[in-house]
């Protein structure tokens, strides 16, 4: 039987210490908190009929499931600090010109799951950035939308 390896998540190092500060925030903060409304909900007698205790619960198993999902990635977490402008990788700062609409629009390139959904960061799993990743400047790729369309777009710098 073979093991699976474990992808690896490339990621800069802004990234893993915003993904370390949210776990250490959600294990101390947050965790407390959820423990006071379960204690006070529980001083609400019946817990059979308690929305108070179900929704506090349901809260618990929603953070759990955050910090799990957190201390996995970050288990699998390298970071690039070497980011090259050679060519679009993690870390990267693109400047592409839509073909159609003749529009330059700067892009930062995320990890995967990155959680940052700022207007110009795009995320390596995202139709763009599969598209681009791995790309140099002055090269033309196609990028496919979920939809099942096609646009071309053009790499005119890469930087950090």
């Amino acid at each position: 039987m073979s093991k699976m390896k474990t992808p690896v998540d490339e990621m800069t190092r802004e990234e893993y210490q915003k993904l370390r500060g949210e776990l250490e925030h959600l294990k101390t903060v947050e965790r407390n908190d959820i423990s006071e409304k379960i204690r006070v909900a529980r001083g609400f007698g019946d817990l059979s009929e308690n929305s108070e205790y179900d929704e506090a619960k349901n809260d618990q198993a929603r953070l759990e499931a955050r910090i799990s999902r957190l201390e996995e990635r970050l288990k699998n977490a390298q970071v690039v600090d070497n980011i090259s402008t050679d060519t679009v990788t993690v870390g990267t700062k693109v400047v592409l010109l839509d073909m159609e609409f003749n529009e330059k629009t700067e892009y930062r390139i995320a990890s995967s799951g990155s959680g940052d959904d700022s207007d110009n960061v795009v995320t390596v799993d995202s139709p763009v950035g599969q598209a681009i990743m791995g790309h140099a400047v002055g090269e033309t790729v196609d990028v496919k939308t979920p939809n099942g369309q096609i646009y071309q777009m053009k790499i005119l710098e890469i930087g950090k």
